[in-house]
């Protein structure tokens, strides 16, 4: 195992859960995260996320997440409704116990099927019996377009911030095995608090590296 240190308040470069196995049990205090949401996403643009066609790493990443994370906090998850069955599983199996839904309000249509898209949504998931937060924050959160200028499902570090600020205090590590565009990493240093990203895509892992450089 390496030190805590050696991963802290920077980009990691590489697949999330070898590398969350080489840290020790119980370090991180708040998991905010984006993983790939199991749908074949392809934007507009053509953009594709790694592994959103598979879910062989669905449950290995959240064991390896279950572990890390301190006993009594707690994961906030978005996911991909359409296969939110897999998600749910794997989640539980692992010791996760879901406390509330999220929803994220936004003002354009981001996709067009049988309905026009206007949210995103996620899980607040429980290891143990944290503690109440003394504001709890709204399940339903603001939202600011992007325009996905980074990662082809960028999340604005207004949707991450008031989840940061409500379950952890100034100082606390907060982790995120699926970084993307670095957003999480990005909220968590306007809250004050230490972060531990992880990227496996190459070209996002730059992005997101040269974001908090910035």
């Amino acid at each position: 195992m390496r030190h805590i240190q050696c991963f802290m308040n920077r980009v990691m470069y590489g697949d999330c859960v070898p590398i969350m196995r080489d840290m020790d049990a119980e370090i991180v205090d708040l998991v905010i995260t984006d993983p790939p949401y199991l749908v074949k996403y392809r934007p507009r643009d053509g953009r594709r996320c790694a592994n959103d066609d598979n879910d062989n790493w669905l449950r290995p990443a959240f064991q390896e997440l279950y572990r890390v994370l301190k006993p009594n906090r707690l994961c906030a998850c978005f996911y991909g409704w359409p296969s939110i069955e897999r998600f749910m599983q794997v989640w539980k199996e692992v010791g996760f116990r879901p406390v509330s839904h999220l929803t994220w309000v936004k003002r354009h249509c981001s996709r067009e099927g049988y309905t026009r898209t206007y949210h995103e949504v996620g899980y607040l998931l429980a290891k143990g019996n944290p503690p109440r937060p003394f504001k709890p924050p709204s399940d339903v959160l603001p939202w600011q377009y992007t325009g996905n200028e980074l990662h082809p499902n960028q999340k604005p570090v207004i949707a991450i911030k008031p989840l940061i600020e409500a379950y952890s205090r100034p100082g606390d590590v907060v982790l995120d095995p699926f970084a993307g565009s670095g957003t999480t990493a990005v909220a968590a240093r306007v809250c004050q608090r230490r972060f531990i990203v992880i990227e496996k895509d190459y070209h996002h892992f730059k992005l997101a590296a040269h974001r908090l450089h910035q």
